[in-house]
């Protein structure tokens, strides 16, 4: 029988089970049966853990939003799929990646390119299909724009230095130690600010010559919300796209915008692929720049199906550079 994970209850990463699995008889006609060879771990896994984002489904579930695999049976409606193609999925509901064979929803598929593997599929399409909505299409970086993005050295971080690059954008990235710092600017980042040491208003005071920025791209959440307000300019655009660092609570909606007429908002993934055209542009745009080598994968560790726990640990400890996958 196939092995998959189980959030037992919400809590720590102790509540993730390995446990066998029973696979539906008949495979529905409008899905795909996926023999799964990576798993994409992501921060969003550990909110659905935790409760931090509340789910209405019944305990134990099958967590996970992301991974690459090869199609091994084809439902009877399905034709733009093929037994033996790779494919890919992400932040397509319902969750469950954290397995070994899983039915899947064709139109929610993307082929992976013969330059991607699966490896780096699974690591990749999740972080970098937010970095292309981030970028693109909720706001459009311009060449020469100077910009804050937290967590520079993180895994949407380090898509996020590659992907301003090959813009012309100049990008500020935070990181916590000066080995991220180099890894940040050996990825293209322009400038970086060690948080821990340094303040990071007053970086952004300097590198801007006292204009600020007009966006922040903020996926920490609670330690970083006011500094992030502080660095935008008149009318600038506040972009809250996680909380790694926890949630931000009690917000004051007229001492915090109002004082500088600022925009907000909390953006998420599934609601910029809502559609098969949209998500065939966002993947098409990603798997072009690795094409082109204007962006390069990089998984940092992977670890065994068994082992996801552990890499839950890892992940939180956000002393991790880059991406993490499961292997089944």
């Amino acid at each position: 029988m196939p092995k998959r994970i189980v959030v037992t209850k919400l809590g720590g990463p102790d509540v993730l089970k390995y446990e066998e699995y029973k696979l539906p008889t008949k495979l529905s006609k409008s899905m795909v049966r996926i023999k799964q060879t990576s798993i994409g771990i992501n921060f969003i896994d550990t909110y659905h853990r935790t409760g931090i984002y509340p789910l209405p489904v019944d305990f134990p579930f099958c967590p996970g939003l992301e991974a690459a695999g090869n199609i091994i049976e084809v439902g009877n409606e399905v034709n733009n799929f093929n037994v033996g193609d790779r494919v890919a999925y992400s932040f397509s509901p319902p969750l469950g990646a954290y397995c070994e064979i899983r039915d899947f929803d064709a139109n929610k598929l993307v082929k992976l390119p013969d330059y991607v593997s699966n490896d780096e599929g699974a690591s990749i399409l999740l972080q970098g299909m937010t970095v292309e909505y981030l970028f693109e299409r909720l706001y459009k970086l311009k060449k020469d724009e100077k910009f804050l993005f937290h967590a520079a050295a993180g895994g949407v971080g380090l898509i996020a230095c590659q992907w301003a690059k090959s813009l012309g954008a100049k990008m500020i990235g935070t990181v916590s130690s000066k080995e991220k710092s180099k890894l940040a600017k050996n990825y293209g980042c322009e400038y970086t600010i060690n948080y821990k040491k340094e303040d990071v208003y007053e970086n952004v005071i300097d590198i801007t010559n006292k204009e600020l920025v007009n966006v922040v791209y903020d996926g920490v959440g609670k330690d970083t919300f006011n500094t992030s307000l502080r660095c935008l300019n008149f009318r600038g655009l506040m972009v809250s796209y996680g909380q790694s660092s926890g949630m931000v609570e009690n917000v004051d909606l007229h001492s915090t915008f109002n004082p500088k007429s600022l925009y907000y908002t909390r953006p998420t993934l599934m609601h910029y692929i809502q559609n098969r055209e949209e998500l065939e542009k966002s993947s098409a745009k990603l798997f072009n720049k690795i094409r082109d080598k204007e962006i390069k994968p990089n998984i940092y560790k992977a670890f065994k199906l068994s082992e996801a726990s552990e890499a839950h640990r890892l992940i939180q400890s956000r002393k991790s550079f880059g991406s993490i996958i499961l292997k089944p």
